[in-house]
């Protein structure tokens, strides 16, 4: 085995997201206030910090301006404030709007401002590094290491120049490992070390099962006379069926630009939706159709979101280590909100790791940060926002009717709270029990393809390298998902990487296409065998969102 270099910390963040440079941002902080010096890392698996940051997003500015109170002055790129809401119910070829007065409070935005996440991250980025954060983008971590008595030690970075039969190119570069007292995990939804620990410090034990959703996004260049900068649209109804979970976002922002996605609940049951086909298809609606007539997409993305709230947040602390942001699941989704709760939990992990090191302590629970956490404004946001999920698993109507009963009768003053213990992979019916779903050919206008899509991601990845979409037995895909589910991973996937095809002797066999990945998650997610593996490709691969 090649030897390693390590390199020692105090603190190791992985992941350069909200959470993730806030929690940096935050330790920094403190040591200045108390004149002590305190190292911090940053691991960033993207080329770039903000290459793989996608969201809708409308940004509430609360814990910011905790974090950075004069982020204004500082120059922080929330340009956008918005200036209306508006919610449509969509029937096929009709819409309804909801009066503002009946609006909940989730989907009042007033104060809050229209984002491109990752130029706001990278901004924070820059905030990190003057405060002396040393950030490393292109470096992935690949894997947990541990301490003799199984505490959290840091992580290693993955090995550089492998080639796909497992050989070292003449590029060949060994990971390296990075040790720390306590160590960040802030890689998002459905992270590949998260999934890790909290399988091995069973963290999800007596919560309700996690529930996702995939958001696929597009930004357009519209044509000046349909741009109202400002306006946070929101739908529900048409493309979607009544029992599937999921709705769309609209924004407008300055310069003519508009971004628009569809957020799908990955706990659907019919094998045949394609969440990517359903988007393209909403875009056709005749109340959406005209935003986007004459004008130009200049860029896509898909990622999951982690969307099961209070009642499915795992323990977040261990030994040595704690999660922040979404790699725990601290989105609201009954407000299609998370990077408030990113920078929060990430500020409230680093006081409780600062306080830690401040006492001479390493490598045990950060329980200051589960007790900060609870008696945090997040805490109570969330937990007015409890049930939302778990309502909308009982269908649209349900989930429409109790959201409203409990946001707009009870204010978030709940009697009752819903179990759920049925993973979203679960839900997933046989193909022969449901109907199949015929998508339109796309017309390179308004609608596209999958291809063309990943094209314009900037999604990139050696040709010859491990693939990193990986199989537990690779049997399956053909003799269980093909046959029983009618081959789900060609749909589901919003890029294109999984394909069923014959071989010389006609037999079918799944292709995977890991160089179109753009690491959205979803296939780790909603494989119905969970057979399919995410890990980490070499470091700086993937998507280039360029501010999406």
């Amino acid at each position: 085995m090649t030897e390693r270099e390590s390199m020692e910390y105090d603190v190791v963040v992985v992941g350069a997201g909200p959470a993730g440079l806030s929690a940096a941002i935050r330790i920094k902080q403190l040591a200045a206030e108390k004149d002590q010096e305190i190292s911090v890392c940053v691991l960033e698996k993207g080329a770039e910090v903000g290459a793989h940051i996608l969201s809708g997003a409308v940004m509430d500015p609360k814990a910011l301006t905790e974090l950075i109170p004069d982020w204004k002055e500082k120059g922080a790129p929330l340009n956008t404030p918005v200036t209306e809401d508006k919610f449509l119910f969509l029937t096929q070829s009709g819409s309804r709007s909801t009066p503002a007065w009946m609006l909940p409070e989730c989907f009042q935005n007033h104060g809050n401002y229209i984002v491109r996440l990752g130029e706001v991250t990278q901004w924070l980025g820059e905030q990190a590094e003057a405060l002396g954060v040393e950030i490393f983008p292109g470096f992935a971590a690949a894997e947990i290491l541990y301490t003799d008595d199984g505490a959290i030690k840091g992580v290693a970075t993955g090995d550089m120049g492998v080639a796909r039969d497992g050989s070292h190119t003449p590029n060949y570069q060994p990971g390296m490992e990075l040790h720390a007292r306590y160590t960040l995990f802030a890689e998002g939804s459905r992270g590949h070390l998260g999934r890790q620990l909290i399988e091995r410090f069973k963290l999800d034990q007596g919560r309700n099962s996690q529930s996702y959703a995939i958001g696929i996004k597009e930004m357009w260049e519209v044509d000046p006379a349909q741009s109202r900068p400002g306006l946070v649209m929101h739908t529900a109804g048409w493309p979607l069926d009544a029992d599937t979970y999921g709705g769309s976002f609209l924004y407008h922002l300055k310069d003519n630009i508009v971004v628009v996605g569809l957020v799908v609940g990955l706990d659907y049951a019919n094998p045949w939706l394609s969440p990517f086909e359903e988007f393209q298809r909403y875009k056709t609606h005749p109340a959406i159709r005209p935003i986007f007539e004459g004008g130009k997409r200049i860029a896509y993305g898909a990622r999951s979101l982690t969307a099961g709230g209070l009642l499915s947040l795992p323990k977040f602390v261990f030994p040595g280590g704690a999660m922040v942001g979404c790699e725990a699941g601290f989105l609201n989704a009954s407000r299609i909100k998370g990077s408030h709760a990113a920078i929060k939990t990430g500020a409230l992990a680093a006081e409780a790791a600062v306080q830690a090191i401040m006492a001479g302590r390493s490598h045990d629970e950060l329980t200051a940060y589960t007790t900060a956490f609870e008696a945090s404004w997040l805490h109570d946001e969330l937990n007015k926002a409890r049930n939302f999920k778990q309502w909308f698993k009982k269908g649209r109507t349900v989930g429409t009717v109790m959201t409203g009963i409990e946001q707009l009768l009870l204010k978030g003053k709940m009697p009752w709270t819903l179990r759920n213990n049925k993973p979203d992979h679960a839900c997933l019916q046989p193909a022969a029990e449901c109907a199949r779903i015929d998508y339109p050919k796309p017309d390179g206008k308004l609608t596209f393809d999958r291809l063309s899509s990943v094209f314009i991601s900037n999604t990139n990845h050696e040709e010859d390298e491990p693939v990193h979409l990986t199989l537990k037995d690779a049997s399956v895909p053909v003799s269980v998902n093909l046959a029983k589910y009618g081959g789900p991973e060609a749909r589901f996937c919003p890029a294109g990487v999984y394909e069923f095809i014959k071989d010389d002797s006609g037999s079918d066999r799944l292709q995977i296409n890991a160089q179109n990945c753009i690491h959205c998650k979803t296939c780790d997610i909603k494989d119905p065998t969970q057979n399919i593996v995410w890990v980490t490709p070499q470091g700086g691969e993937g998507p280039v969102y360029n501010g999406m």
